[in-house]
């Protein structure tokens, strides 16, 4: 697992993609740890209990660690919550589990790193990729729309499989 910085290199701030976002205040190395992504841990069930299932809403601070596990950030959780999606992100999600034989599921981190060097100034984005087991609909990928600006935005926070299978369905769905 990469060696977590002693001293945060971000910063909470406004965003121009979308309400409070994260910036570098000093340089990021590729491939460096920036922070980690922390939260109260929960089941599936109890998320779906405590949020309802609600993909409507088009905002979450949960993060899937594992098939057992999610981080909710409303709870616990570190500045990385505030790290906004982007198509062309500067940043990386990584799920580091424990190295051995019987890895205990509930030690699995969430450790945002650097892709590519990072100046200060600039704003933290990854991409989060978003998979849902519901049907996909423009509406839905409209509710999770993606601002991250970049001209490879795919229009949404969604991605994966059925991402990919509802835009060759639909190919005019972001008009």
């Amino acid at each position: 697992m990469p060696k977590l910085p002693t001293t945060l290199k971000i910063k909470k701030l406004r965003s121009p993609i979308h309400g409070n976002g994260v910036i570098a205040i000093a340089p990021i190395r590729k491939g460096e740890a920036i922070v980690e992504y922390k939260g109260r841990l929960m089941t599936h069930a109890a998320a779906d209990e405590v949020y309802h299932g609600d993909v409507t809403s088009g905002h979450t601070f949960l993060f899937t660690l594992n098939d057992e596990w999610i981080i909710d950030a409303n709870v616990r959780g570190t500045v990385a919550r505030w790290i906004n999606t982007s198509c062309e992100p500067n940043a990386i999600a990584f799920i580091h589990s424990e190295k051995k034989k019987n890895p205990d599921p509930k030690k699995d981190r969430v450790i945002i790193e650097a892709l590519r060097a990072i100046k200060p100034g600039e704003e933290i984005t990854y991409d989060y990729g978003f998979e849902f087991d519901v049907p996909y609909t423009a509406k839905l990928l409209k509710t999770w729309a993606c601002h991250c600006g970049s001209k490879k935005c795919r229009g949404t926070m969604l991605g994966g499989k059925k991402y990919k299978a509802f835009v060759k369905a639909n190919p005019d769905w972001n008009k």
